[in-house]
C-alpha cells in the first residue's frame, strides 16, 4: 500500500471495468444491447463475465479516477470505497496503488460481488455496457476511515452515492468526520437526474457539510430551478464558500467568496470521448488546491486535465499530467 498521508480522500463506487472484444454472435446469443449502457444485476453479471475470455481490467469508478487524476498530476491522494472479496475486488486496490493511489480496502468477505462494468467492444469499435453496481451500493459506515479523513487536507465526495441509502449515511458520516477535523469537504453533483430526485434533501446538505460545490451547468440550474448559471450561482454563493462548474467547450467557472474566475477549454485537436472529462476536471482543481494554487491555476489545471482525457479513449490520462503542468506554475 502507498504509505504516506494522503491529502485528498476520495469516497466513492469503487467499479471495475472488465473490457473484451466480443464478436457480433456474442450480443445476439446473449441478448445484449448494442452501444447501450444496461443495469444488470448479479446472476447477468457473472454470465456474461464468465462467458468472456481475454479480457482486461482497469480500475474505475468516478471518484477512483479523481484520485488516479491527482496522482498523476503527482499529488497525493487516497480512496476509500467499498468491494468483495472476489478476482475483481481483489484487482481494485492493486490497481489503484499501482498508479499511486492509497487504497487501504479491506475486501469484504459476503454481501454483493465487486461493482464491474462489462465492456464489450465489437469489430467496429462499438461498446456495449452491462453495469452492476453491486458492493458499492453497500458502503456504509464502518467503511469509513476516520483517521484518513481526519488527517486529509480535502476530501472528496461522490455525488452517485446519495442514490442508495446506506453510501448517503456513511457520506453524511464522512463528512462530519472531516468538518470537525478542519478537513475541507468537496462533493460533485454528479448527474442531473441526482438534482432531479434528492434536490431538497442536497440543498440542505450543502450549507451544512460542503465547502467545495463541483458541478456542471446542467447539474446546478437543474439543482437551483433556475435557466441560467448566472442566477445558480447567485444562489450558490449562500450554500457553499466555493462553487466550480464545468462548461464543456466553454471551460468553467471558479466562484469562492465572490471572486470569479473564468477560464476557457484547452483547445484539443479532436475529442475522441468525453467520458471522465469532468472527474480529471477535479483532478486538476483538487491538485491546485493541494498544492497551494491560485484559484485561477486551479481552473487552469481543471481544464488542463480534462482536455488531456477527452483526446481520447478512456477516464483517465494517457500521459502523466504532471507533464502538462505549465512552467509558469512552477
Amino acid at each position: 500500500m502507498t504509505n504516506a498521508q494522503p491529502k485528498v480522500v476520495g469516497i466513492g463506487n469503487a467499479v471495475v471495468d472488465i473490457i473484451a472484444e466480443i464478436d457480433e454472435g456474442f450480443l445476439t446469443k446473449h441478448d445484449v444491447h448494442k452501444g447501450t449502457m444496461t443495469l444488470v444485476d448479479q446472476a447477468r453479471a457473472r454470465e456474461l463475465y464468465d462467458n468472456i475470455s481475454g479480457s482486461t481490467m482497469a480500475s474505475g469508478g468516478s471518484v477512483a479516477n479523481s484520485m488516479a487524476g491527482i496522482a498523476s498530476f503527482g499529488g497525493s491522494a487516497g480512496f476509500i470505497g467499498r468491494v468483495r472479496d472476489d478476482e475483481p475486488g481483489r484487482f481494485f486496490g492493486k490497481d489503484m496503488e499501482s498508479v499511486g493511489v492509497a487504497t487501504p480496502i479491506d475486501p469484504a468477505a459476503d454481501g454483493d460481488d465487486t461493482s464491474v462494468s462489462i465492456i464489450l467492444v465489437t469489430p467496429d469499435a462499438q461498446r456495449s455496457m452491462n453495469t452492476y453496481l453491486g458492493a458499492s451500493t453497500e458502503l456504509d459506515k464502518s467503511d469509513i476511515d476516520h483517521a484518513l479523513i481526519q488527517n486529509a487536507e480535502y476530501l472528496f465526495l461522490e455525488g452517485y452515492l446519495w442514490d442508495s441509502e446506506k453510501p448517503r449515511a456513511a457520506m453524511m458520516e464522512a463528512a462530519d468526520v472531516a468538518r470537525t477535523a478542519g478537513t475541507v469537504v468537496a462533493f460533485s453533483m454528479s448527474d442531473p437526474f441526482l438534482a432531479d430526485r434528492y434536490r431538497d434533501d442536497i440543498r440542505n446538505f450543502l450549507p451544512h457539510s460542503v465547502d467545495l460545490l463541483f458541478a456542471n451547468e446542467a447539474e446546478i440550474t437543474s439543482l437551483y430551478k433556475v435557466n441560467t448559471l448566472a442566477e445558480a450561482l447567485d444562489l450558490a454563493r449562500h450554500d457553499v464558500d466555493t462553487a466550480v462548474i464545468t462548461r464543456s467547450e466553454r471551460g468553467c467557472v471558479a466562484m469562492h467568496h465572490g471572486e470569479t474566475v473564468r477560464m476557457p477549454a484547452e483547445r484539443v485537436d479532436q475529442v475522441i470521448d468525453t467520458t471522465g472529462a469532468g472527474d480529471q476536471f477535479a483532478a486538476g482543481y483538487l491538485f491546485g488546491l493541494s498544492t497551494d494554487k491560485s484559484m485561477a491555476d486551479c481552473a487552469k489545471l481543471g481544464v488542463i486535465a480534462a482536455g488531456e482525457v477527452i483526446s481520447h479513449i478512456g477516464p483517465r490520462p494517457a500521459v502523466p499530467l504532471k507533464s502538462l503542468i505549465p512552467a509558469s506554475m512552477g
